[in-house]
C-alpha cells in the first residue's frame, strides 16, 4: 500500500508541472462548441487537442538546440478540419481503424454491413467515424479526457459503445494516448490515432520524410490485394523493401519495382510487431538527422500501419494554407491488423459486455 501511495504521489507531482489550458476553437454548423486544450510541460513541449475528432492539431517539441517545431500535419481552422473528408489529420479513429474487407463482418453468426467508403471496403469507422464526432472533453492532470457514446447501430456496428480516450503529456516528453471502451452487445473495436509525423518540425506539409530514418520492430508484414486488404497470413520482411528492422530511410526503396509498393502507391501496409509480453513495447522509431529529433512509438497493440502520405496530392490545404504534398509526413498507426474480424487466425478485436477494451500507445520524443 505504501508503494501504491508513493507512486500516486509521484504521478500527481509529475502531472502538476504540466499545465492545461482550455479555449474556444469554434462552432459546428449545428451550434456545438468545439474546445481546444493546450497541454504544456516545463521544457516547452506543447500538445494541442480539439474535441472535434479528438484531433491532435499540433505538437511542438524541441530539436537538438532546444528550438521548438511542430511535428504534425494539420489545418488552421475547424472549418478546414470539417471540410477535409479524407486525410484524417491527427484524428482519433474508430470504431474500427483501417479497413474491413467488403464492408462487412460476421459476429456470432450474424452479418453486419458497414458503409462502403474505400473501394469495396469500409475504412476508419465509416462515413461518420469517431474522427467526425465532437467529443466531450475535460481537463485531467497532465492532459485531457475525451468521451463519446457510439450508439447501437452506429455506422452499422452493434452495441452501445462508451468510449474514453485520454491524452496526457509527461515532463520527459511522452504523449500518452489511453483508450478504453465498454459495450452492451458483442461488437468489434480497433482504435488508433492518425497523426501525420514530420520531425523536421515544419508542420505545414511542404517537406518530405523520405530521408528520415525509420525502424519497425517487426519480422513480418501483411501483403495486400488491390483494395489494400491483407491477403492472408503475414509474410517475412526479410529480402523485401518492407524490412525496417535496421534503421532505413523510406526513400531508399519506396520506388522499387515491387508489386506491393505499386498497390499502395508507396508504403501503406500493416506490420505485425515482435512482441514479448503484454505491456508497452517499442513498435517503431523515427530519426530526423538535421534537427536531431527522435520519435519512439511504444504500444501494447499487436501491429502498426506505416503509411507514407501517398494520397496527399496538394489538393488539401494544410497549415498556413500550404498544400499538403505527397510523402510530406508518415503515419504510424498502432492497431490490430486490418480486416481482423474476417481473419479468424488474427488476434481478435471482439469486445463483449462485461469486458473493457483497454489499450495505450506512447509517442516518446527526444533529440540528439
Amino acid at each position: 500500500m505504501k508503494f501504491v501511495a508513493l507512486f500516486a504521489l509521484f504521478a500527481a507531482t509529475a502531472c502538476a508541472a504540466v499545465s492545461v489550458k482550455k479555449s474556444d476553437y469554434g462552432k459546428m454548423p449545428d451550434g456545438q462548441a468545439v474546445t481546444l486544450f493546450t497541454v504544456t510541460n516545463a521544457t516547452g513541449t506543447e500538445a494541442r487537442i480539439i474535441t472535434y475528432g479528438g484531433v491532435l492539431v499540433s505538437l511542438k517539441t524541441p530539436d537538438r538546440k532546444g528550438a521548438l517545431g511542430d511535428v504534425v500535419l494539420g489545418h488552421d481552422s475547424l472549418a478546414d478540419y470539417m471540410a477535409d473528408g479524407g486525410t484524417y489529420f491527427g484524428a482519433l479513429i474508430g470504431r474500427y481503424a483501417n479497413r474491413i474487407g467488403k464492408a462487412q463482418f460476421v459476429l456470432d453468426g450474424k452479418t453486419y454491413k458497414l458503409p462502403v467508403n474505400n473501394g469495396p471496403n469500409s475504412l476508419h469507422g465509416g462515413n461518420k467515424g469517431f474522427d467526425k464526432r465532437n467529443w466531450s472533453g475535460k481537463e485531467v492532470p497532465g492532459g485531457v479526457e475525451l468521451s463519446l457514446l457510439s450508439k447501437d447501430g452506429d455506422e452499422g456496428y452493434p452495441g452501445n459503445l462508451k468510449v474514453v480516450v485520454t491524452y496526457t503529456l509527461t515532463e520527459d516528453n511522452r504523449l500518452r494516448v489511453h483508450y478504453t471502451a465498454t459495450t452492451d452487445k458483442p461488437t468489434v473495436v480497433n482504435m488508433s490515432n492518425h497523426s501525420y509525423w514530420n520531425l523536421k518540425g515544419d508542420g505545414d506539409g511542404t517537406s518530405n520524410i523520405l530521408g528520415q530514418l525509420l525502424t519497425i520492430n517487426a519480422d513480418k508484414y501483411s501483403p495486400v490485394d488491390a483494395g489494400l486488404i491483407p491477403l492472408g497470413e503475414p509474410q517475412p520482411v526479410a529480402g523485401t523493401p518492407f524490412d525496417f528492422r535496421k534503421a532505413t530511410t523510406p526513400g531508399a526503396r519506396i520506388n522499387q519495382a515491387n508489386e506491393q509498393l505499386k498497390l499502395g502507391k508507396g508504403y501503406d501496409h500493416n506490420w505485425v510487431l515482435n512482441r514479448t509480453g503484454t505491456g508497452l513495447e517499442l513498435a517503431a522509431k523515427v530519426e530526423e538527422t538535421t534537427s536531431g529529433r527522435i520519435l519512439e512509438v511504444y504500444t501494447d497493440q499487436p501491429a502498426v500501419q506505416f503509411y507514407t502520405g501517398n494520397f496527399l496530392d496538394g489538393s488539401v490545404k494544410g497549415k498556413g494554407g500550404k498544400p499538403a504534398l505527397q510523402r510530406s509526413a508518415l503515419c504510424l498507426e498502432t492497431q490490430h491488423s486490418p480486416d481482423s474480424p474476417n481473419k479468424p487466425t488474427y488476434p481478435s478485436t471482439v469486445l463483449r459486455p462485461g469486458s473493457t477494451y483497454d489499450t495505450t500507445t506512447e509517442f516518446r520524443f527526444s533529440a540528439k
